[in-house]
């Protein structure tokens, strides 16, 4: 059996590789027949949520190129397997996995997307019926299904139904997650960074919803993302830094291509990092007398730790990848979940990363405390944090991600290494504080390694950064991107 799925759904190029229209037909009717059949059994795909009964499958797309076609082989391959299908059309993902979740006609939902990958590429991701992306468990029941051909048999004859939906609660329910009436009263500016990505639109009625004034750059959904790429990083930023100071605005705000993650400009013009963005709206919603604990990844930053104590929390750390983190959050009852990468996750909403509810919740911030957004950050423990990534010149994996070149090369660093914990790449620690250390691990969704790091300076975590990628470079099959 292949392994489809990476750390966040099933991603390739189009047209080349294993990512055929016939293999997101297989896929397709392979994800529709598992959440059909778990919903009817009273589960959640696996994810042991609310359990909702719906019989059809929630299909929609980002703004890449390649999603209006791939929407169109994914929905018939689901009538052709006898499931009934809605085509949202294109939207956010976040907006997707909400109405799976609030909506009981739905068994689940298939949402086709290569979030912040380069632009040649999509992909599919299974929504499990509570709205949350189905466990790695039930990825592995899916690829099974995905070899064995079982899925494209599920209807025996007869076809499913294939309507089309564009009723929406999604921006609605984000809005009043927050005090309306706070965040109008402070008149907050707000520049929107689409990037060309799909959930600028759903960003923009939310400002006006909540009586922002705001103004919105890379405006128009495009597959090629001509602004500045997919990936909201701080060296892409830059424009998005220029329009908050030129125009006076608290924030700006960076969505990747489809609108779960989210990164921060405050009004002086600097990035706010994910680990630190995800930090002030832990102290904002712990300390409103939300007690929750924070689940995080093994690649957060330590001080996770510190803002948990001042609350008497605590941090409950998991493997990389959102998937892992919304099930830990449905686990333990965690309102609070995030990633290092800007995936902010608010439980009262949606156990999901989600770009706007992000944005709502650092208004409701900034509304309630009458301080600057440079001035929360500057309230938090000091952190320095760095990444880079290396490409593997061998794919040897059918998921897109790293494959047999990148298992070699992890294990030579094995050899090599005091690794403190292997479970979810290596991660060493380079101090007894717990403030210094290095993380790599195969990308799970591009064939790369990821370098991760921590350190009391930032010269100092970039300098980490730099000897481990030195070393890997110095690897075969490695190379600079």
């Amino acid at each position: 059996m292949g392994r489809y799925f990476g750390t966040n759904g099933i991603r390739g190029i189009p047209g080349r590789g294993f990512f055929t229209l016939d293999f997101a037909c297989s896929a397709a009717a392979a994800i529709g027949s598992h959440l059909l059949a778990s919903a009817r059994s009273g589960g959640s795909g696996g994810s042991g949520g609310s359990g909702g009964s719906g019989t059809r499958v929630l299909v929609g797309y980002d703004g890449r190129s390649t999603g209006p076609l791939i929407c169109s082989a994914v929905s018939a391959a689901l009538s052709y397997a006898g499931i009934d299908c809605a085509v949202a059309g294109m939207l956010s993902t976040p907006c997707l996995e909400y109405e799976v979740g609030k909506k009981p006609q739905y068994a689940g939902g298939i949402m086709i997307t290569a979030s912040h990958n380069p632009p040649e590429y999509n992909g599919l991701k299974a929504v499990a019926s509570d709205g949350i992306e189905v466990s790695r468990q039930d990825e592995l029941l899916i690829e099974n299904i995905i070899t064995s051909g079982e899925g494209r048999a599920a209807g025996n004859g007869e076809w499913g139904a294939i309507s089309s939906t564009r009723e929406f609660d999604y921006v609605p329910d984000v809005a009043s997650r927050v005090d309306r009436q706070a965040i109008s009263a402070r008149g907050l500016r707000v520049v929107i960074d689409s990037g060309n990505g799909a959930q600028g639109p759903f960003a923009a009625e939310l400002c006006g919803m909540l009586g922002c004034r705001y103004a919105v750059i890379n405006q128009d959904v495009d597959g090629r993302f001509p602004g500045r790429g997919p990936e909201p990083t701080p060296e892409n930023l830059s424009q998005l830094s220029r329009e908050v100071v030129r125009s006076g605005a608290d924030l700006g705000v960076a969505f990747d291509g489809d609108g779960d993650r989210s990164i921060f400009c405050d009004e002086t013009g600097g990035i706010v990092i994910g680990d630190r963005s995800a930090l002030i709206l832990a102290r904002h919603i712990l300390g409103g007398s939300r007690s929750s604990s924070i689940a995080t990844c093994l690649n957060s930053s330590s001080s996770a730790e510190k803002v948990a104590a001042e609350f008497g929390s605590d941090v409950i750390r998991t493997k990389i990848g959102s998937v892992e983190v919304s099930q830990c959050m449905r686990e333990t009852g965690a309102l609070i979940g995030y990633e290092e990468n800007g995936g902010f996750m608010y439980g009262a909403h949606n156990a999901v990363r989600d770009g706007c509810m992000t944005l709502a919740l650092m208004l409701d911030a900034l509304a309630r405390s009458e301080i600057t957004l440079s001035q929360h950050a500057g309230l938090l423990p000091p952190s320095y944090t760095a990444k880079t990534k290396v490409r593997c010149v061998e794919n040897g994996g059918g998921d897109g991600s790293a494959g047999s070149t990148a298992q070699s090369v992890m294990g030579r660093l094995r050899d090599a290494l005091d690794v403190s914990d292997d479970s979810d790449g290596l991660k060493v620690l380079l101090s007894d504080a717990g403030d210094r250390w290095v993380l790599v691990r195969p990308s799970g969704t591009e064939p790369a390694l990821r370098v991760y790091a921590e350190a009391p300076t930032q010269d100092e975590a970039d300098g980490i950064v730099s000897e481990y990628a030195k070393m890997l470079l110095g690897m075969d099959g490695i190379s600079l991107y």
